[in-house]
């Protein structure tokens, strides 16, 4: 099978690291990839994974490469392309492409048409209100004694939720999205949740358009700082398994939100094929749908495919084929971690092209793989940082407590000026 990969994350990074593993793949490009994406050989052929200079938003460009390449499977990454309908423009040239339509990826590019969506099927969530209007949006927030979550409505690449603890923090907030335009034409619309207590827990579910899988449990680190303190960013590290949901509340996951999210779906005619990601907070009300995301969570995918056994390229082509009935997922028994190492500054402005020491040591650590996120190579070889999450250093063990001090191990022996990372990813389950 030959595969195309659109991204240059970690995310796709861990996905090209996969696919290049399987039997099954023959040929595997990334656009444009990165460092690490560059490195990856191929087990069947040997031949390295080729990086492909077309940027993940440029539509037209990557739709003249697969014409050029003519892979049998297209992996789409991030969600800006899946949002301004990169599956769509595929699928009309009769391409396979893996990932939702521009009409099922609204369910991440439009937090307002999620919230109206879980409204509507009974998906338990936070008591809410949608607003172009930031008087209004103040007056809701008031309502809630300014103790909320203010969302931009559109992408913002993770960073677009602002949570408030009192009525000045929610004022403020509000001017940023909504006045000052902090995060660009996504603040446009905001959505104003009550601001949920309880414990944070990732959840994926591959889909086809008409059945889904459940992946294992995982928990995302969001915030910038040791003891989820400091500025909202993509996700500064995880690990999985999450110790936190019971059999019956994944079944209660299953049935609340799953499975009505499956029915409305079909009412209205959304055809979602591709990863279905959830963030729930288990509150002391019950589990509630923080927000939808409609691709592979950045750092989930990590440790999600260093445990995962399947074959991952006839996994994505079953749900992009509408052919999962009969599969199941199977999970190594060991734990994983990643922990993200950021650039200086991170998630505010950084500086780029910071020679990045140390990898080729860990290289030879067991049970670790080093996913690179924002690097690239120099005209001189080396690795350097070229965005704000650098990279994400993932640790299998044989139980959490291992794969943690083994991540740990591994992060100590990187360095690069003004990196920065959290010490307390996976303290929660620990």
């Amino acid at each position: 099978m030959k595969i195309l990969v659109i991204g240059s994350g970690g995310r796709e990074h861990a996905l090209v690291w996969k696919l290049a593993q399987s039997e099954n793949t023959t040929q595997l490009w990334c656009a444009p990839g990165n460092a690490g994406t560059a490195m990856e050989v191929l087990t069947r052929t040997g031949q390295v994974v080729e990086n492909c200079p077309v940027g993940a938003e440029d539509l037209e460009g990557l739709l003249a490469l697969a014409q050029e390449k003519k892979p049998d499977l297209v992996v789409v990454g991030p969600d800006n392309p899946l949002s301004a309908g990169i599956v769509d423009l595929f699928q009309a040239q009769g391409l396979t492409i893996w990932g939702p339509n521009q009409k099922a990826a609204q369910f991440e590019a439009s937090k307002a048409f999620s919230q109206r969506f879980m409204d509507q099927y009974g998906i338990p969530t936070a008591k809410s209100g949608v607003f172009d209007d930031a008087d209004k949006a103040m007056d809701f927030a008031a309502s809630l004694h300014g103790r909320c979550a203010v969302k931009a409505d559109g992408l913002a690449l993770g960073k677009g939720v602002l949570i408030t603890e009192d009525l000045e923090q929610a004022r403020q907030a509000i001017k940023q999205v909504m006045v000052d335009k902090a995060f660009g034409e996504a603040g446009k619309q905001v959505v104003i949740q009550e601001k949920l207590e309880g414990i944070e827990v990732s959840m994926h579910a591959l889909c086809d358009g008409a059945r889904y899988l459940l992946f294992d449990t995982s928990q995302d680190h969001k915030r910038a700082l040791d003891g989820d303190q400091g500025l909202n960013t993509g996700g500064m590290g995880t690990y999985s398994p999450a110790p936190f949901l019971s059999a019956d509340q994944i079944r209660l996951v299953k049935e609340e939100i799953l499975d009505r999210w499956v029915k409305g779906c079909m009412a209205e005619s959304i055809d979602f094929r591709g990863m279905l990601y959830p963030g729930l907070m288990m509150t002391s009300d019950g589990i509630k749908v923080l927000e939808f995301n409609a691709r592979f969570g950045d750092p989930e995918t990590q440790v999600y495919l260093m445990r995962l056994k399947n074959d991952l390229p006839s996994l994505l082509m079953a749900s992009a084929t509408g052919s999962l009935e009969g599969q199941t997922l199977e999970w190594a028994d060991q734990a994983a971690t990643c922990v993200v190492m950021a650039s200086g500054g991170y998630p505010e402005s950084y500086p780029k092209g910071i020679e990045i020491k140390g990898l080729k040591g860990v290289e030879a650590m067991s049970g670790v793989k080093v996913f690179h996120a924002g690097t690239q190579l120099s005209d001189t070889g080396a690795c350097v940082t070229s965005g704000g999450r650098v990279l994400g250093v993932t640790a299998l063990g044989n139980n959490l407590t291992e794969a943690t001090a083994a991540a740990y191990r591994a992060v100590e022996a990187i360095d690069f000026t003004g990196c920065h990372f959290r010490r307390d990813i996976a303290a929660k389950a620990l």
